[in-house]
């Protein structure tokens, strides 16, 4: 299989995270990949070859380098002679790869992980349409589609986008656990302040995560004689981060930068309650990943999340953009221990039934598809 996509480590986000967890279960099951990537791309993953694409800058993402194509990645997509090609948000780069494919006469699967709405946090209103146009051409060019969420499924069919199926969820429930927890990083976490209430928000600082309904949340809370106490964490980086900082300069709020690996699943399970104010999700890894951890999660109801949660059985949802719906539902669980537990509980639950493997097998039988859709279109044209 030859993979096209527009993003990739050494670049973190929920996409990258879904890639390389399905390349290392790939491998896993004794499939081979070829990955095209944008520049920065380590050579190898999980034994797969990666070939880094060149690449031009990406003004409204500085730490993000887009992807163009070059003869030479055609080259190697020919010489290594893939069962199927699949490209991966295909706009730019993966919109090569996914006309190489149908000029190779190659069997082509396209998942769609990026609601249109999302240029419009980045000022880039006007794109929004041909976006939507784009996505719905380029997809359509596809034997089959996939989407990380049923809401991204309806989302994708309201677009015009046809062939579209579900890609299941999944999460690494073993790294991301409730004993990830440690005296240091709740001490860290919480300034220097452990035994204080914690909420934790992880992810990318970024306007489209709706950091800003997240400031408005803390400040709320610390402007209540209830909320005072509470103690914050951020865990992430991104372009909003010096405006963040600046907005919550005076609250209680630590800042840890980037965090991976174990480092990451000890702050999810440092929290007493995870934060999630994005409405622009897909799905939303960073919500599956706290629930992994055994903390009660309160989120958007918008997008793919409530695929993940389900509002008063293992989480909670309150309206998108409304900081103070946000801050009252922290507060309330924060209070309630009882049903702080219950939820974290059903929530860690939950995540313990979406393994990689499962998730990636049911991605190779949509491989499979996309292999049978492109021989029935073959042999209608020889008819």
């Amino acid at each position: 299989m030859a993979l096209v996509t527009e993003t990739f480590l050494p670049k973190v986000d929920g996409v990258v995270t879904r890639l390389v967890a399905t390349l290392e279960a790939l491998a896993r099951q004794g499939h081979e990949v070829l990955v095209l990537a944008p520049p920065g791309a380590p050579k190898e993953l999980a034994g797969h070859r990666v070939l880094a694409a060149p690449g031009v800058p990406f003004p409204w993402y500085p730490e993000h380098t887009a992807a163009r194509p070059a003869p030479a990645l055609a080259r190697a997509v020919t010489a290594f002679a893939p069962d199927v090609v699949h490209v991966v948000n295909p706009v730019f780069f993966g919109a090569w790869g996914a006309w190489l494919a149908r000029r190779r006469r190659l069997p082509l699967l396209a998942s769609f992980h990026t609601d249109p709405k999302v240029v419009e946090r980045l000022g880039l209103a006007w794109f929004k349409r041909p976006l939507e146009v784009l996505d719905r051409e380029l997809h359509n060019l596809a034997d089959v589609n996939l989407c990380t969420s049923p809401q991204m499924v309806a989302l994708a069919r309201g677009l015009g986008i046809r062939r579209v199926r579900l890609w299941p969820k999944a999460v690494d429930s073993q790294r991301f656990h409730p004993d990830a927890a440690t005296p240091a990083a709740r001490a860290r976490l919480s300034g220097g302040a452990p035994e204080a209430p914690l909420v934790v928000y992880a992810g990318r600082v970024s306007f489209e995560k709706r950091v800003d309904t997240l400031a408005e949340a803390v400040l709320a809370l610390q402007a209540s004689p209830a909320g005072r106490a509470v103690r914050f964490a951020v865990v992430g980086d991104g372009p909003a981060l010096p405006w963040l900082r600046e907005r919550l300069a005076g609250t209680p709020t630590t800042f840890t930068g980037f965090l991976a690996g174990d480092e990451l699943a000890a702050a999810y399970a440092a929290g007493d309650v995870f934060a999630f104010p994005s409405d622009s999700e897909t799905l939303g890894f960073a919500a599956i990943e706290a629930m992994a951890a055994g903390v009660a999660v309160v989120a958007t109801d918008a997008g793919g999340i409530p695929h993940i949660v389900r509002h008063g059985v293992n989480g909670v949802l309150v309206p998108p953009g409304d900081g103070a719906a946000l801050a009252a539902s922290l507060l309330g669980l924060l209070q309630d221990e009882e049903e702080r537990r219950r939820l974290a509980c059903a929530g860690r639950a939950e995540a313990e039934r979406w393994s990689w493997d499962a998730a990636t097998e049911a991605l190779v039988a949509r491989y499979r598809q996309a292999v049978r859709v492109r021989r029935l279109a073959a042999r209608r044209r020889a008819r």
